[in-house]
């Protein structure tokens, strides 16, 4: 199924972020031509830039937010296919700066589908948006792809947000459209090598780990559906080769979560890392402190997504952890992170081959 991008012209707008240059990493391993649209790196050190992609990918550095740069150039790429990722996604930040949280994930959205709109050439669209993008009431269900849209803080109505502008855009203008099908994807707390975003709890744990000093975690008994970057990308690369045959995935969204029992706390998931990066000890510091607004619950229903694209996770919470930690043991060691990155793509595909996922 994935053969499907070989040779075809992608577009990721967000290619510099975290999961953008793993989706990048995977492409390209597919042989597709792989084009980004972004602004640069949101971290330093960043995994665009360890991993060389600046060489290896049509590199755009354009704002979304200015229709003017991003129309005429995704006119002039004519993608075959375009996965929408960037956003301004962490939490404290939305807080620190609402109306940007506001405008790029919304706006930038927009934007993106109007470069669209005109288009005279087939191209599928995947656009992601989040899991905080449901009103959060932490059912115990999991949220499922009709409950009611629209978070307490800043950036979860932001994510609310672009949904309503994918909605708008979907029935006003594209539904009957012969060229562009669209999907959207919601996905959970993601982990996995190259995250070095501030205020998540990998990053601020091996940064800390790797200098010998304890990182402080603010909300150790906060329950999240860990999942390794790998998975969700996966369903995205397969709703997007569904979307180019098959016109019942257009409109639609779909959750990619890890199985229900991979819901751990934040505690449960420092405890697992520890077994992979020895000596290593962490403060709790849940207690005297002004908190934000952050749910202790959050947790996606993926039966959509498994009955309609027969997708599934692959990887259990101990190899999603281990996994992880490998990377940024490797990174630390100074050698050679891009084909250690291409190593685990592969391993995640072998596992599943091994156990059935048919599309990979």
């Amino acid at each position: 199924m994935l053969s499907r991008y070989n040779s075809k012209k992608v577009l990721i707008t967000g290619h510099t972020g975290f999961k953008g240059s793993w989706l990048a990493t995977w492409l390209l391993s597919l042989g597709a031509e792989v084009h980004g649209i972004s602004l640069d790196p949101p971290s330093n050190p960043s995994n665009f830039s360890v991993l060389g992609l600046g060489s290896k990918v049509f590199d755009h550095r354009n704002d979304l937010l200015s229709l003017e740069e991003v129309k005429p150039l995704i006119q002039e790429i004519q993608p075959d296919y375009i996965f929408h990722l960037a956003a301004q996604s962490l939490v404290r930040p939305s807080y620190e700066d609402p109306l940007t949280t506001f405008k790029v994930n919304s706006l930038g959205t927009a934007h993106i589908l109007e470069s669209v709109r005109s288009f005279s050439k087939k191209v599928n669209i995947v656009l992601i948006t989040s899991d905080k993008s449901y009103d959060n009431i932490e059912l115990e269900r999991g949220y499922e792809e009709t409950d009611v849209l629209g978070g307490k803080d800043p950036y979860s109505a932001s994510k609310g947000m672009a949904e309503l502008v994918i909605k708008s855009y979907f029935h006003s203008f594209l539904k009957d459209n012969n060229f562009i099908r669209l999907a959207v994807t919601r996905a959970g707390n993601v982990i996995g090598g190259g995250d070095w975003a501030r205020d998540r709890i990998v990053p601020d744990c091996v940064r800390a780990w790797a200098e010998k000093k304890k990182p402080e975690i603010r909300n150790p008994d906060a329950t999240r559906p860990w999942q390794h970057v790998l998975e969700p990308l996966g369903g995205y690369l397969l709703l997007g080769a569904l979307l180019s045959e098959n016109n019942n995935f257009n409109g639609e969204a779909y959750n990619f979560g890890p199985a229900k029992d991979n819901n751990f706390s934040v505690r449960d998931l420092i405890e697992e890392m520890k077994k992979n990066w020895s000596s290593v000890e962490w403060i709790d510091s849940s207690k005297g402190k002004e908190k934000l607004y952050e749910a202790k619950l959050l947790r996606l229903n993926c039966e959509k997504a498994m009955n309609h694209l027969k997708w599934e996770p692959i990887l259990n919470f101990e190899e999603t952890i281990e996994l992880t930690v490998n990377w940024y043991k490797k990174y630390y060691s100074g050698n050679d992170i891009y084909d250690f990155t291409l190593s685990q793509i592969e391993e995640y595909s072998r596992k599943g081959k091994t156990r059935g996922a048919y599309w990979i």
